[in-house]
This record gives C-alpha cells, structure tokens and sequence, in this order.
C-alpha cells in the first residue's frame, strides 16, 4: 500500500507524519516543487499548472491515495487533479477546521498566510460554516517562509507578532497553513495565558486529513503493524536520496526520515525487532 502526498514545500510533513502513525507499514511518497515555490504569489492558472505537474509525478508512483497538503493547492487545482486522476487515484484535499472549530460555540481565531486571511476563499468558509460565532482573521506575514528554511529566529518573531494579534479570551485557534502544525508547541507557548482558566486548543488539518486518506484507499489505521516502509522523496519530480536539510529540523521530518533507516534494519537483521 502506498499513499502519495503533495505540496509546494514542506507543509505536507505534517500529513505525512500522522499517515504514517495510523499505518507505518504503507509506504509514503512526498512530492514537492522547490524549484517553483512559493505557489501564493502566483496567478490561479500558474499555480494549477504547477500543481498538476507535481500531482503526475507522484501519481506516477502508482500510490493508493494522494493528499494534496496545501490549502492554496487544494483551492485552485483540486478541481483539476481529481479530474486527472480520479477514479483511478483517489484525491483529498485540505481545507481549515474552521468548521469544527465553529461548532464549539465560542470564539477562535484563524491563523493563514496574508493572501489566505481575508481572502474570498476563507470569508466563504466563515460564512458557510461559521455564522453567529466571533471569529478573528490573523494573518501571518513571514512565518510559513520561515518555516519553509527552518529559520529560527524568523519562526519565533512571527509566532510572536501573530500570537500579539490574537484577542486574550480566545482559546482556539485554527490553523490555516499546513506549515504551522510543524511549530504547533511554540504556537502554543506563545498563546499561553497565566491564570487563563480555559486550556488553549489548535486545530489543524493533518490529523483528519490523514485519515481520509487511509478511508478513500480502502485502509484501516493500524499503527501497531510492520514500520518497514519506504519512503519516496520527489522535489520537483525528480528523485531525491532523502528529504532537504530544512524538513529534518522538524520532529515530522525526523520521523519520516527515521522509515529509511528502519526498512535498512529490517533488510539486514531478519527476524530482529525495528530498532
């Protein structure tokens, strides 16, 4: 079994991750496109093409499921990878928990890129889902770039600024970029009210994501079978030996690239638990 997902950058570690938790015996493919990344600046048209391109690529792979793991993707090429590839490939998108964040009555912020925030796209989505709820749009100016080099010092001052912009009584908030589940912990430090009575809760996508994924292939988790899985690395297709230097600062990267290691262990000590 093999699920299949796709991004400009890195923000699909996130979804990678939690597959690979709910199944470590499928193997995954990650498919990128360094090499036309950011895909946010760019026209709808443009970033469909560049989509597509990508989603062939690892279609090519031959996976049983392919997640698209980028909001910005999932709004302008959607459309036209499912037309693509579907039936043959099931395909899922990613879209912010706004919805379930609603549904708890009380009052959550968004946090997205400054193109999402405000933008037709996430207004709909408040609209539809969300009326009646008090509901604060905060852009994030920098931080999925800084998260997209592992840029420490950029990540903290951006976490910073947009936690400044989230009201005090606010105590969930959705997070709108695939990019920040990866520093969801120092989001989490930087929203933390002393003497706050209510816990802080962060919705993302990658966790629900997944386990579409794994439904839409005809998969059951299990994450107690076999972790001798493969991982595939395409960076605008082309093959890659692993995943870039800034995706291995992540905990979701670290384990991603841990399957390698596994599947060597597992080759050469049959019969021998993973390490």
């Amino acid at each position: 079994m093999k699920i299949a997902l796709m991004d400009s950058g890195i923000g699909l570690l996130a979804a990678a991750a939690a597959v690979h938790r709910m199944r470590p015996d499928a193997d995954l493919v990650v498919a990128s496109d360094p090499d036309g990344m950011p895909w946010g600046p760019r026209t709808p048209d443009d970033i469909r093409a560049h989509a597509l391109a990508v989603a062939r690529a690892a279609a090519a792979e031959g996976p049983d499921a392919l997640i698209i793991g980028c909001n910005t993707a999932t709004v302008h090429a959607l459309p036209a990878i499912r037309a693509e590839l579907e039936p043959g490939i099931p395909v899922i998108g990613t879209v912010p928990a706004i919805k379930p964040a609603a549904a708890s009555g009380g009052p959550f912020a968004i946090w997205a890129t400054p193109a999402t925030t405000g933008s037709p796209y996430q207004r709909g989505l408040i609209r539809d889902f969300a009326q009646g709820v008090e509901v604060t749009e905060v852009p994030c100016p920098g931080l999925a770039d800084a998260l997209e080099t592992a840029d420490e010092e950029a990540i903290d001052r951006a976490v910073a600024a947009a936690a400044a912009l989230t009201p005090p009584e606010v105590r969930t908030v959705v997070l709108g970029c695939t990019h920040y589940e990866l520093v969801a912990d120092r989001i989490r430090a930087a929203l933390r009210r002393p003497g706050s009575p209510a816990p802080l809760t962060l919705m993302g996508s990658a966790e629900a994501v997944a386990a579409q994924a794994l439904r839409r292939a005809g998969l059951e988790p299990a994450p107690a079978a076999d972790p001798a899985s493969r991982l595939t690395v395409l960076l605008s297709g082309r093959r890659s030996a692993g995943l870039t230097a800034p995706a291995l600062a992540y905990t979701e990267g670290r384990l991603l690239a841990a399957m390698t290691a596994e599947r060597e262990y597992a080759a050469t000590h049959e019969g021998l638990p993973p390490r």
